[in-house]
């Protein structure tokens, strides 16, 4: 089974540009912790909720502070015609909870989560990242 099967499509993404006001009330309205930061339909980084408090809030930032200057960049991902099995050692290994999902051209086209790959038919796929991260928790 390939991760394009079992990602979530129509990922909300923010600009490097946008202010962290506007992540945050996107945030808040999507209820999540984290977006994808997209430049020209190219994946450049994150910013979570953690980011906008602790890189912002705390250091006095105003909210119009670009994304870009508290996101975080090195984002890691997978690619969309990967195995699953293959993708979720990998989010095991290295202990995250989601990627996002990249075509081989390197654009955005979702997002895989442990919530996709549990939900998906590969009880094996869901016990190798489930034991990976619970590691790190």
């Amino acid at each position: 089974m390939k991760i394009s099967d079992i990602m979530t499509r129509g990922v909300q993404t923010v600009t490097p540009d946008q202010s962290i006001h506007e992540a945050a009330a996107l945030m808040a309205r999507i209820d999540c912790g984290a977006l994808l930061v997209n430049d020209q339909d190219r994946l450049i980084g994150v910013v979570t909720d953690r980011d906008i408090t602790i890189r912002a809030v705390a250091e006095g930032l105003p909210g119009d502070t670009p994304v870009s200057e508290v996101m975080s960049q090195g984002v890691r991902y997978c690619f969309e015609d990967e195995e699953v099995q293959h993708v979720a050692k990998n989010m095991a290994d290295i202990q995250v909870r989601r990627l996002p999902v990249m075509n081989r051209d390197k654009r955005l086209v979702g997002v895989v989560s442990l919530g996709n790959i549990a939900a998906s038919d590969s009880n094996r796929a869901s016990a190798t990242v489930l034991h990976g991260v619970a590691k790190a928790h």
